[in-house]
This record gives structure tokens, C-alpha cells and sequence, in this order.
């Protein structure tokens, strides 16, 4: 089964998965990039009133072959 890697882009900029993960199939890999997003933003949206993450993810050939996002935004309204 082919290895990915789960590259994070965040406000302080890249973390680069070394590891990787062996999923079986492209739905798999698609919810495990999707479902990782609000654990990894829940403990940087109380530091911010604006945060973005971003996991790209990279094939064993280094090709980017899937991408998902997820922005939060707060703001006082008085």
C-alpha cells in the first residue's frame, strides 16, 4: 500500500510529516486529512483571532495529491 505524507501549513509556517501513513484507499487518506484539521486548530485559535491550516499531502514521489483547509475567524462586534 503506498505511503503519504500529512504536510501542516500554519501560522508559524511548515511542518513537514517525515513519517508518513499507509492508507488503503484515496478516501481513507481524504478523511484522515480532513478529520486532523479542528484538533490541530482548536489549540491555536485561542492564541489568535484568525487562524488557517492547511494540510497538503505528498505522495512517496513527493507530488502534492490532495489539499484541505480550514479557516476561523473571531472578532468582537462592539
Amino acid at each position: 500500500m503506498p505511503r503519504y505524507f500529512l504536510d501542516l501549513y500554519n501560522g508559524d509556517g511548515l511542518t513537514v510529516d517525515d513519517h508518513g501513513q499507509v492508507f488503503d484507499t484515496r478516501e481513507r487518506l481524504r478523511r484522515e486529512a480532513i478529520l486532523i484539521l479542528p484538533d490541530i486548530i482548536r489549540d491555536e485559535m485561542i492564541e489568535n483571532d484568525r487562524t488557517a491550516i492547511t494540510v497538503k499531502v505528498r505522495d512517496e514521489s513527493g507530488r502534492h495529491v490532495f489539499e484541505a483547509s480550514l479557516v476561523i475567524s473571531s472578532s468582537w462586534c462592539d
